[in-house]
């Protein structure tokens, strides 16, 4: 199937939606953070679907839209459902029950890395450069570097907790490729973003069911549940009707540049609300991957090469060579 073509470049209107995206996200992890302490992983999961599901079809209603019988869109929709919110919300819920939202979020952000891997394998217009290769193994040493020593002696708890986020950013990598498809499907982000959510509904809340049988559960705070809202509505339900449209319109890979964003309001979050810490080896690990990303994305290298050849002309005008006698 021939993949539609995307913005090599990001419009500024495309940033102020990827920045408001960041900061709905990074909320999530504070939601997440909150919840965690009073219930399982599986049924904040599945909460969380499911209450964006409903609220996604209740605008479809509204907006006299619905969703699509074909066999072709449910596929898509289940494929999405698994890469973009099963696998990943599950294992970052997992993770975050052992390690801070700030860590969880810093380790989120290598989603880029992992998606220009993927989208150089699996798509036309998204080939790996020189650049992007580049960013990929600044980034992953930024991630060693958190990590730390640590995985070397013994796999514990934290390091697996680690190494789960790990796991959602990959599956995150897969979604961007995988969700390109919509566009081509001719699924507008509204449908799409109700349709995956639907989906993974459909898988998590019986497994939820079977596992943790949320009726024998003691009942959650009001803290709790505000945060469950919050996450369902506000960090699930309105935050993919911007990144499907993003995605159209941006592309995986720079769509995936959202999450270098999100760890700024992830980390500002935790420590003022959670009382979270990181450690330096954190920070550190985050300014690496930072600069894996800037080489992946390209254009702060590019202005800081136009702006060189700009000042070195400017001086070349200003001190022209003497002329010689003769």
């Amino acid at each position: 199937m021939t993949q539609a073509p995307i913005q090599k470049t990001i419009a500024a209107s495309d940033w102020a939606l990827l920045g408001l995206l960041s900061v709905i996200w990074g909320g999530s992890f504070l939601f997440v953070g909150v919840a965690v302490k009073e219930l399982p992983p599986l049924v904040i999961v599945a909460l969380r679907v499911s209450l964006a599901a409903l609220a996604l079809q209740i605008v479809l209603r509204a907006m006299g839209m619905r969703l699509p019988r074909e066999r072709q869109a449910w596929a898509a929709f289940f494929g999405m459902g698994i890469l973009n919110n099963v696998i990943p919300f599950s294992l970052i819920v997992w993770g975050q029950s052992h390690i801070a939202s700030g860590l969880a979020s810093i380790l989120n952000a290598t989603t880029p890395l992992f998606t220009v891997v993927v989208a150089h394998y699996l798509t036309n217009d998204e080939k790996l450069t020189g650049s992007r290769l580049g960013g990929v193994i600044v980034g992953f040493i930024g991630v060693a570097v958190m990590i730390g020593s640590a995985a070397l002696a013994s796999l514990n708890t934290n390091v697996l907790a680690q190494l789960a986020v790990l796991g959602a950013a990959l599956s995150y990598g897969f979604s961007g490729v995988f969700g390109r498809r919509f566009k081509t499907l001719g699924i507008p982000p509204l449908v799409a973003a109700a349709g995956q959510v639907t989906a993974s509904s459909c898988i998590l809340l019986p497994v939820s069911f079977i596992v943790d049988r949320p009726w024998t559960l003691a009942q959650p705070s009001t803290t709790a549940v505000l945060s469950l809202l919050a996450l369902a509505l506000v960090s699930t339900a309105f935050a993919y009707l911007i990144f499907f449209r993003l995605l159209a319109r941006a592309g995986a890979t720079n769509v995936g540049l959202v999450t270098f964003l999100i760890p700024v309001s992830a980390i500002l979050f935790g420590v003022l609300l959670l009382g979270e810490t990181l450690e330096m080896r954190h920070m550190a690990g985050m300014a690496l991957i930072a600069a894996g990303l800037m080489l992946i994305d390209g254009r702060p290298a590019a202005a800081m090469a136009r702006s060189f050849r700009t000042l070195t002309k400017t001086k070349t005008r200003a001190f022209p060579p003497p002329c010689e006698e003769g």
